[in-house]
């Protein structure tokens, strides 16, 4: 069995972070591990509040899981201060794990600011140029642009999404994902590798419930770039898995439900997934 691990922060309703990632590597059948950044209140309503772990304790979760158990994939997510970035950093450049997908988790849907601002450079000097895939959303590349280059701009459609991973490419990752989610019109992902732009497009699901659709997109593309897809078929299959968890999601809380992530597991089973 493959082994893939997440560096983020915990979701206390289950929807994103570290539980909607080893939901995630679980319905792809391989081993899910957790390293657990920040520990935040929230619900399908919003996050209230968060607690950082210390940087000391994120690396030596880190060393307990890579100087025992082989790592064929590593997911990064919520890094928020600029100490738990520095000893990823450092922990990732003495692992050297392969595969490593990065999603530079920054606001949540409620707007809530899960990344210090204080922290967003550090996060783009140390973290984005290690890289396999960069799977930043609309906001989030935005945001990357303009602290990077200092130039603000308005992603509205699929050219300004190719520009954006073009640009955010020379930030030294190996490849860029725009993810189109915020785009009114088009459900459109955006793919550049330094040498050839290629677009996913699936019929957008009309739904409130997309909580944590980032975090279960990013730790498909590392469950699938473990199982040794190549990057493409990587972000082929989790389009087509995150799409078929959001049109079965669920109703959970008076907010934003979270997707289904066992939905195919639970058919094939005859459950009722509703």
């Amino acid at each position: 069995m493959k082994n893939v691990l997440t560096i983020a922060g915990s979701d206390s309703c289950g929807g994103a972070g570290i539980q909607a990632d080893l939901k995630t590597f679980g319905a792809h059948g391989v081993y899910g591990m957790s390293v657990i950044t920040s520990v935040t209140a929230q619900n399908t309503l919003g996050v209230f509040d968060a607690q950082d772990i210390r940087a000391d304790i994120i690396g030596k979760q880190i060393d307990a899981i890579f100087q025992d158990i082989k790592v064929d994939a590593v997911k990064i997510g919520m890094v928020s201060n600029i100490e738990s970035i520095n000893i990823i950093n450092e922990k990732m450049k003495l692992y050297k794990p392969a595969n490593l997908v990065i999603d530079p988790v920054m606001i949540s849907k409620s707007g809530f600011s899960l990344l210090k601002e204080e922290s967003k450079a550090i996060l783009i000097k140390k973290l984005i140029p290690l890289a396999d895939v960069l799977t930043p959303n609309i906001p989030e590349a935005e945001a990357i642009i303009e602290e990077a280059y200092k130039e603000k701009i308005e992603i509205k459609n699929l050219e300004d999404m190719i520009y954006a991973a073009k640009r955010i490419k020379e930030l030294g990752a190996k490849s860029v994902l725009v993810k189109g989610g915020h785009l009114k019109d088009r459900a459109v992902d955006v793919f550049y590798n330094g040498e050839e732009v290629e677009c996913y497009e699936k019929q957008r699901v009309k739904t409130k419930n997309t909580h944590g659709t980032g975090c279960t997109l990013s730790s498909s593309i590392a469950s699938n770039l473990a199982l040794d897809n190549n990057k493409p078929d990587s972000i082929r299959l989790a389009k087509e898995y995150v799409t078929e968890a959001i049109e079965y999601s669920l109703n959970i809380g008076h907010g934003v439900g979270p997707t289904n992530h066992f939905y195919r597991l639970y058919k094939r089973a005859g459950l009722n997934y509703e």
